[in-house]
Parts: C-alpha cells; structure tokens; sequence
C-alpha cells in the first residue's frame, strides 16, 4: 500500500501544513520521553502537570516552525539547509519556553506551569533527533520504492569531488525524472582517493578503463570542475572518447540559475568547449577611455566579428554607434537583439562599402571618431574563380572607407585582417594583403592613424568548420575533410573582438597587431573528436572522407609573413608585426591601377595581384598556371657557349 502510494503521488509534495502537525506531533511525545527519561523510565511524576504543558509546548513550537520556516522544506529532497533550519526552530523554541518559565516564576500568571531546566535539554535534543531522523527516514524510503519501481535508467560517474561535484550529485539525486545513480566520483587529490562523499566513493583517474566502464555499466561521465583549463579539459576529455561514454559538462557557476543547478543545464559536451580559450583578462580603461563620447562607425557591423564588436562596444559609454551591413536580415536580427538587451543609441545602416557617394553622405552625417572595417568577403573557394568581386569589396571597399576616413579627419581606422593575408595562396587571401599594404600606404597621408589586426579562423562564424560538421553528423555523415594533414588556428569570437578593440586602443598608427592564436588544431582529429562526443563511433556509424585541398587551401596557416617579425605590447596576447618596408608610392599606384582595371572587368586583374603581391603563388588552383607564365618571364635565358 504505501509502495503503490509513493508511486502514484511521486511528483507530488507533501501539505507544509501536514508537515508541520506531523512536527508538533513529534515534538509533544519528545517532551513526555523526556520527562519518562529524566524520571528514570518511569511514571513516577505529576501527569496532570504533564497534560497542563503540553498545549504551551506545541504552541511555542508552532511558533518556531512558522518564524523559520522548518516546515516548508521538501522531506524527500532533505539537506543540510533543512537540518540547519530544524536546528535554528528547536533553539528558537527553547529560549522561549525558558523565558515563558521564568517570568512565569516572577509573574505567576500560570498555575502549575513549570518546567526543569533538565527536562528543557532533555526535549531540545530529543526534539532535534526526531525532527532531523523522521525526515531523512521519509526520504530514504522514498528514495527505496522509486528506486525500485523507477529502474535506473543509466549509471553516471562525476569527473570532479569538489564543491561543484557535489552540487551536481545533488541535482542528480534529488531531480525526479532523472532516474539515475551516481557510481563514484574522479578526482586527482589523494586525499579524497578512497574516500566517500554523500556514500559516493571517489575514484583516481587511473581507474578509467574500458574494463571499469563495462564492469559498473557507467553510460556517462559528467564534468563538474570549475575554471578548468581549456588544455587540460582537452587531455581528460579525449582520454574519455574511446569508451563507450557520453561525456557532458557542468556549466560555469555564473550560469546557475539562481545559483542552483539545474540538471537540464547539464548538456553535452561540444567541440568548442575543448577548442574555448582561457578568458582574456584585460584591463579595459584604455578601451574605455578610447570610445568615451566617440562617434563609432562599423562596418560589416552584422558579420560573425562585426556584430561582436557592436556588442562589445554597447558596454562603453560611447556617443553614437553606427552599423552598416549590406545584408538585411543579418541587420535587422542584430537590431532586435540589441533593442532586447536595452541598447538604443545606435544605427542601423543597410549599404555597401564599395557605394562611395552613399558613404560619403553618411560620413559627413555622422562624423564618425572611429571606424572598425570588418565587411569583406571571406570564403576563399568561392573567392578563387570570383575575383571580380573579392577585388572589389576586400580591396577597393577598403580603399573607399579608408579614403573617406582620411578626408573627414576620423581618428582611427581598424582595419580587420586575416591569417589568410599572410604568404597567400589564394586571391581572398590576396585581395586582404593588399588592403593591409594599401592601409599602410594611407598612414603615410594624414592625421588619420590607420591600425591592422590579423588574426586566424573563429569559432561559429558563419561558413566556418564546426557548424558545417554538425550538420554533417545530422545528416549521417560521411564529415568531409580536405587533407589528413590540414591544421588550423582557432580563436572565439568575443575574444578576437575584444582583442580587436584592445589593439585599436593601444596603436599609434601603422602597425599590424598580431594576435596570440595558441596552438594549431589538426582538422581530421577535429572531426574525429566531434563524432566521438555525438555519441557515435569512427568509422562504424560515421566515417570520415578525404576530398581533396580545394582551390586555394593551404595545408598550414601562418600568422607571419616571409621577412616580418614580432615586438611585443603590454599585453601578452597581442604582438606587434614588424613588416618589410614598402615602395608606398608605387604600390598605392599598383592598387588604383588594379581597382580600376577590375571595374572593367579586365581578366589581367589576378596577373596584376601577384605584381602587387609576389609573394602571392596560388595553390591547387587553376590560377597556378599565372605563376608559371610569371616564373617563363623572369627567368634569365642561359648563355650561349664559347667554341
């Protein structure tokens, strides 16, 4: 009967109101054990006393319970908190019947009512045992019928035995539709190895074997340790891949809702939390002070990098912030969130960088302070036979914003690069070394401080790897991979903006600031990783095909040119490019010459590129065959010989 009861009512709670008779119940036969206690288990004391106390008891107790509360507590989810409030309702009530008793002495106002002190510590603990044992023995029956009715839907091992492990075995335990059993938990500190948490045993990590994970039919490992470096997160994770786990992640404390965790938090881990960077410590008054009732104008404001700078820059006490995008819907999506978040003072702006009339007349609406140019085109496959327009919105869109930046005396152009620009094999690539060399020639010109930052690839930016292997794996798969050896540098997204912001702060003009990418992530591993932690297995459910490098693709990135060296900044993510020096004259020259012969259409325009840049040799593309003419051109006839 009670079994059939506990099943049929498990989502429901017991009446505060039932809770508290139930208290005041336990809490009147306390004080008649006591007086049997003190008076050596016997009856030998006035009852009719006894019966006068009573009441007075119960209703100091009622009033206890209801000032702190000790009643509203779930019984079945019982912790320390309960106890601590149990405790707190107890010592509430014993001072007030002790101060009930002695003016009580002095006063007279109540015949026949008086209690020993004995008797008052007797009840107190008794009181506290029986309100503390009857909860956790509701609880452990409760935990008993569910467990056997509700069978155990998967066996679960905590990777962590600190403060937030402890919380997730909580939230665990106490989530009734989770139908799981923690088995142990990981920990690397001796001093918890072997011992119990909650009844839990804590295991050393050297114990993770296949053979353990079959043995205790573990299905998912759960890590709950907070500030975890992103390396070390990596190393533990990939340990893991190979058995037969799901792996997920507790979330950063900040994220609990209301400081509790939640188990829906509790989400599967993603590749991005293995590639995710340490948090970026930047002491932000030079930022500030930089944006301080400055009119900022960005554009490209609606891209992966542009919204994020947008974002960041809505933080600042800025004058006005203007976002010209080309695309609508990007914009309008962009507009509404920051509506959302209480962020008016900014201007959406649908336009091109390459309309110079229009952006003359926002200039001079405006008058922008400072301007950050991240609109460009980015895919270097579809860039490689498009030149027309790579040329057109990477290098003459740059030559427009950054011409119209000089003659209406901007402050500072930010001008957003890429890993890409660095010994190019592609004309994307080339197309944004040579508006780097044209954002140089313009720092010669005026009092405008023209500023380059060039950094590597970015998580979840659009057409990027990650979000095109997840749909891959949605789809079944096979995940499409370029080369086995393919490598890349990856960074996030709100650290290369904020990054962009901190060098756009610190420069002086001229300067190509180079950012800290860390270590390089072998693509094939990448795919391998991200099947693993879907839940699947290499080759079995998903394999992984090899196309072939696509028009253009590197095998390696590179962050540095040939000739170019680093200086470090006063922050040790950003360095500083020391360039060869260029003919600014004649490569400012080269560049009108360019634009102009791309706007009729003149088929000579990737010929002139690799003038502009000779460092420009293409790769695996059909614009090879423009290297070797140029090799046929320059290369010295031999000499005839003497008879």
């Amino acid at each position: 009967m009670i079994k059939d009861y506990l099943v049929n009512n498990a989502h429901r709670y017991a009446s505060k109101w039932l809770v508290l008779v139930i208290d005041v119940c336990l809490i009147s036969v306390s004080f008649v054990l006591s007086y049997i206690i003190r008076f050596n288990l016997t009856l030998d004391f006035d009852i009719d006393k006894l019966f006068v106390q009573l009441p007075i008891i119960a209703l100091i107790s009622i009033v206890s319970f209801v000032f702190t509360g000790s009643h509203k507590g779930v019984v079945r989810h019982t912790g320390v908190r309960d106890v601590y409030n149990i405790f707190n309702a107890i010592c509430l009530s014993s001072i007030l019947l002790i101060s009930m008793v002695l003016f009580n002495r002095e006063l007279g106002m109540f015949e026949n009512f008086t209690v020993p002190l004995g008797i008052i510590i007797i009840h107190s603990l008794l009181s506290f045992v029986a309100l503390t044992g009857s909860r956790y023995v509701f609880k452990a029956l409760y935990n008993n019928f569910m467990a056997r009715d509700f069978k155990v839907n998967k066996n679960v091992l905590i990777y962590g035995a600190g403060e937030s492990g402890i919380l997730t075995q909580n939230a665990l335990v106490n989530h009734t539709k989770s139908r799981v059993r923690v088995v142990g938990y990981v920990d690397d500190d001796i001093k918890k190895v072997g011992k119990q948490i909650n009844g839990v045993k804590v295991f050393h990590k050297d114990v993770l074997t296949r053979e353990f994970f079959v043995k205790n039919n573990i299905s998912e490992v759960i890590f709950s340790i907070q500030n975890i470096d992103s390396k070390d997160l990596k190393l533990l994770v990939e340990g893991l891949v190979d058995f037969p786990v799901q792996v997920k992640i507790v979330p950063p404390v900040e994220q609990w809702i209301n400081g509790e965790l939640k188990v829906s938090q509790i989400k599967q881990i993603q590749i991005e939390d293995l590639l995710d960077r340490a948090p970026i410590n930047i002491k932000n008054s030079k930022i500030s002070a930089e944006v301080k009732n400055k009119v900022i104008l960005v554009t490209g404001g609606a891209g992966s990098i542009g919204s994020e700078i947008v974002r960041q820059v809505c933080t600042y006490d800025y004058k006005s912030l203007i976002i010209i995008d080309q695309s609508e819907s990007a914009l309008y999506d962009l507009q509404q969130e920051l509506k959302q978040n209480g962020y008016h003072n900014f201007v959406p702006i649908v336009g091109d960088v390459r309309d110079k009339n229009r952006l003359n007349n926002l200039f001079q609406e405006y008058k922008p302070n400072i301007v950050f140019h991240a609109a460009a085109y980015k895919h270097v496959p579809l860039m490689e036979y498009n030149s027309y327009e790579a040329i057109k919105i990477n290098v003459a869109g740059t030559k427009v914003v950054a011409d119209l930046s000089m003659s209406h005396n901007v402050d500072k152009f930010i001008f957003i690069s890429t890993d890409k620009a660095v010994n190019p094999t592609n004309v994307m690539g080339a197309t944004k070394r040579i508006a780097e060399m044209y954002v140089s020639c313009m720092q010669q010109q005026g009092k405008t401080k023209f500023i380059t930052t060039r950094f590597g690839n970015v998580l979840g930016s659009n057409g990027s790897v990650i979000p095109l292997f997840k749909k891959q794996i949605e789809k079944g798969g096979p995940l499409t991979v370029t080369h086995k050896e393919v490598t890349r540098y990856f960074m996030t997204i709100p650290e290369a903006s904020q990054l962009v912001l901190e060098a756009g702060a610190m420069g002086d003009g001229g300067e190509i600031f180079i950012f800290d990418m860390g270590e390089s992530v072998r693509i094939f591993d990448l795919a391998k990783n991200m099947i693993k932690l879907s839940g699947l297995r290499y080759p079995e459910d998903i394999d992984i095909k090899i196309t072939g490098l696509r028009p253009g693709e590197k095998l390696y990135e590179e962050l540095l040119a040939n000739g170019e060296n680093t200086l470090p900044t006063y922050h040790k993510k950003i360095m500083i490019s020391k360039s060869r020096e260029l003919d600014y004259t004649m490569v400012r020259s080269k560049i009108d010459e360019l634009c102009v012969s791309n706007m009729f259409f003149n088929g000579s325009t990737v010929e002139l590129m690799k003038e502009i840049v000779p460092e420009f040799i293409s790769n695996n593309s059909e614009l090879c065959v423009l290297d070797k003419k140029k090799e046929k051109r320059t290369k010295t006839p031999p000499l005839k010989k003497v008879l």
